[in-house]
């Protein structure tokens, strides 16, 4: 059996960017972008200081959480143990950048594709060596068989006492190095300046909030590259309006089920048709977020069933057809099937708002997320408030039963209270056992996203809108400002919490 992987030896390693260069040169990576590069960080004062280095790339993990979370195949490992890729087939769902914990994967702007390195695979298929081993002026790149009892690399192993980056992870990585100062390979371990040694550090405008939130290190970074945030706006949007999917559908059904004498037809009806819009406005999110939106089918033709993803898309679709189904059997009055259908719609409802949870936790490289339980219930809790606060809206402006008013309202209040203690709960009450974690939680906490988190998403969306519900009757306009502020507040928590989890830097 073949496995290849590489040994970096930092004893010899002077940091002349050859191996860059030359990756460059051989993939045509483009500019910005990166397949192997060297990171520099410095500690010390004048006299007394240190300059160390750090070559970073893909590791070619035996467990590697990118092929598990790629929809589409387009991340494969070899029988020679190279992780490999498929241009061909990536959709540029970014997925993987956010599951590899090593910041190993960029997008390639020729091609909107995911790339990384391949261990040169054209090259060692006809025998040669990578052309980063091949340039090293020191030697200090390795590769070979790492199985081979024969070979340097199974030698410098065997014998040397070498490292690897981030083992807890799990993800066994073939990539080891040989007297690799710690702090250069722990992006935790250094803080990171503003401004590097040759230039303004990339991304600085978001960096240097981040900094407010960061504790000193002695160690800085003083040479890097770009730390890519693939989530943004699409993502925190995609969640909201999900969430308010499937809330209306599933609160709908929860009132249909439990307080049958309600005959109330934006229960039955507008309800229906409005989680069908949000649900379009989400999967359209969904499909603008990829770099390759014409290839969004391959997601459900061509899937890759591990990938939370794929398991998403067909959960959103199923859901979308028994929700149709449903409004069918309305208009051709059918009581009996919608009967039959209100169970598995409920349960489809919850399956949507949920489901996210676990393809975030599946973005391995981010640690503020790999919660999926907790983040699960908040996701569904988040739903209710969101199905019952727009359907209030809905219901006070088509002048509807007042009885179906004070449900949604106390459904409203119950679900923010319960939403409430979630958020403060999970974000000041859980222990972050990792260093990338309680970074997050600080940068949400104390840092420069605590005032949209604490004015907006808690005090906006959650304390004041049931303070109001609870001081005013359930026929005024004022109930319609708390329903708007907590869909406003959802949003914004939504947001911060994807930003936050992508925070800290990977490498």
């Amino acid at each position: 059996m073949v496995k290849y992987g590489f040994v970096i030896d930092h004893r010899k390693c002077i940091g002349c960017h050859a191996c860059t260069v030359a990756c460059k040169a051989e993939h045509d990576v483009p500019l910005g972008a990166f397949r192997t590069w060297v990171k520099y960080i410095e500690e010390g004062e004048f006299p007394d200081t240190q300059r160390h280095f750090a070559v970073l790339r893909c590791n070619h993990c035996e467990a590697a959480p990118c092929i598990e979370i790629c929809p589409v195949n387009a991340l494969f490992k070899s029988e020679n143990g190279i992780v490999d890729f498929d241009g061909d087939s990536c959709i540029g769902c970014k997925a993987c950048m956010q599951a590899c914990p090593y910041d190993a994967l960029y997008i390639n702007p020729s091609t909107n594709t995911a790339q990384k390195c391949n261990f040169c695979a054209h090259r060692v298929e006809v025998g040669l060596q990578p052309s980063c081993v091949v340039v090293c002026p020191e030697q200090a790149i390795i590769a070979g068989d790492m199985e081979d009892q024969s070979s340097h690399i199974f030698d410098l192993i065997s014998n040397l006492d070498t490292t690897v980056r981030k083992p807890e992870k799990g993800t066994r990585p073939q990539l080891h190095y040989i007297e690799a100062d710690k702090k250069a390979i722990t992006p935790s371990e250094v803080s990171r300046e503003e401004a590097y040694i040759w230039a303004e550090a990339a991304g600085k405008k978001v960096h240097k909030q981040d900094f407010e939130a960061a504790e000193k290190k002695a160690a800085r970074t003083v040479y890097d590259v770009a730390h890519d945030r693939p989530w943004g706006w699409k993502v925190s949007a995609y969640l909201w309006t999900k969430s308010i999917s499937a809330g209306f559908f599933l609160v709908a059904a929860m009132l249909m089920a439990f307080f049958k004498p309600i005959s109330e037809p934006f229960l039955a009806s507008t309800s229906p048709i409005l989680s069908l819009v949000f649900l379009a406005i989400t999967g359209a999110l969904l499909v603008l977020d990829l770099k390759r939106p014409e290839r969004f089918y391959r997601l459900l033709l061509r899937p890759q069933w591990k990938s939370w993803l794929v398991i998403g898309g067909y959960i959103i679709t199923a859901f979308g057809g028994v929700v149709s189904a449903w409004l069918l059997a309305h208009w051709i009055d059918w009581p009996i099937v919608k009967q039959i259908l209100l169970l598995p719609g409920a349960i489809l409802a919850v399956c949507t708002a949920s489901y996210s949870a676990f393809l975030f936790a599946q973005a391995k490289g981010r640690d503020f997320w790999q919660n999926p339980a907790l983040t699960s219930v908040h996701f569904l809790v988040q739903a209710v408030v969101a199905g019952a606060a727009a359907m209030w809206l809905g219901v006070w402006l088509s002048q509807g039963d007042t009885a179906l008013l004070s449900l949604l309202q106390n459904t409203l209040l119950f679900s923010l209270l319960v939403n409430v203690l979630i958020i403060v709960g999970s974000e000041l009450g859980t222990s972050h056992h990792t260093p990338d974690a309680k970074f997050a939680r600080d940068l949400i906490v104390k840092g420069s996203l605590s005032r949209p988190f604490w004015g907006l998403a808690v005090a906006v969306g959650n304390v004041i809108p049931a303070v109001l519900i609870l001081a005013f009757g359930v026929t005024l306009p004022v109930i319609g400002v708390a329903a708007v502020m907590s869909l406003i507040g959802l949003l914004a928590y939504e947001h911060i919490w994807v930003v936050a989890g992508q925070a800290a830097p990977l490498s």
